[in-house]
């Protein structure tokens, strides 16, 4: 899975297009020689006219039937954002490759041409600043968000191998269109793993982590964890959804003794954040959370 072809001039062979090393890497699984399902990426092609020619025989570039289900699911309001990152677990999607000039040179009539010119992954910048991956489940939706863009096929666990190698913590599936949704860092570590993944305000394991890092804190009387305010999206149509939104995904509620000023409030939550951050299931689950207090009943 190292190269992709370009038609050649009118009557000509076709130009070969070798990806550079990180890209074929990454989308390979770091280096593997096979895809999740243990087919060998040697001789595969990567790209064509047609929008259609990938790394998959007999696939007609449509969005992955699981998914789409899971995606209605959760548009009826019988699903939800776990099961939409489960479907994920064995669909295929498409990465966009764009053509970057990396050189010019003046051609006839002083007009510049393009010398050199390397593919590269496409990568957007999220809100609040973090690098995120766009990701396809369709060519059709690939090509309407940007047509020059060229399809790469891979499983959905490799596109999420791909965003950890190019430092992004975000996948974005399907940009642009009806329905956009944002795979957070957690989810995009456990889908390049082919894990489980468990929304962190689902989380059993860590709510007793985290209840028991409160417990150093007398004026915490207890811990309870919610869906945060960020992840609800909306379609293109204004419908919610209750999952796919960038963020913050965990709220975390603080029933406090009464009686406790605000300087006190304060020197609290930054002890308890302090805590919560040397542990290392929470690094690992929580991508974003919001705090909401609330006064214990006694």
């Amino acid at each position: 899975m190292n190269s992709a072809q370009n038609p050649g001039p009118a009557g000509g062979a076709p130009v070969q297009r070798h990806l550079p090393g990180h890209i074929a890497a990454a989308l390979a699984g770091a280096g593997g020689p096979a895809d999740s399902a243990g087919r060998p990426w040697e001789g595969r092609s990567l790209a064509g006219d047609d929008a259609r020619i990938h790394n998959f025989e007999d696939d007609d570039g449509t969005a992955d039937a699981g998914y789409l289900a899971a995606v209605e699911a959760l548009r009826g309001g019988t699903g939800d954002e776990a099961a939409v990152v489960s479907s994920l677990a064995t669909a295929r999607v498409f990465i966009p490759i764009i053509a970057r000039l990396g050189a010019e040179a003046e051609g006839v009539d002083g007009l510049t041409a393009d010398k050199q010119a390397d593919m590269a992954l496409v990568t957007l910048m999220a809100a609040d600043g973090r690098k995120a991956m766009p990701a396809f489940t369709s060519a059709e939706r690939l090509a309407a968000w940007h047509p020059d863009a060229r399809p790469v096929a891979v499983y959905a666990a490799r596109a999420a191998l791909s965003a950890v190698a190019e430092g992004a913590q975000l996948l974005v599936l399907d940009p642009g269109s009806d329905v956009t949704l944002v795979i957070r860092r957690p989810a995009v570590w456990a889908l390049a793993q082919q894990q489980e993944w468990v929304p962190s305000y689902a989380d059993a394991a860590l709510a007793a982590e985290m209840s028991a890092a409160a417990g150093g804190f007398p004026a915490v009387r207890s811990v309870e964890l919610l869906p945060g305010s960020g992840v609800a999206a909306v379609t293109g149509g204004g419908l919610p959804l209750s999952g796919g939104g960038a963020g913050p995904e965990l709220q975390v509620v603080l029933y406090l003794e009464d009686g406790l000023d605000a300087a006190a409030v304060q020197e609290l939550v930054g002890g308890l954040q302090a805590a919560w951050s040397r542990n290392v299931l929470f690094g690992e689950r929580v991508d974003s959370m919001e705090i909401k207090l609330r006064r214990a009943v006694q």
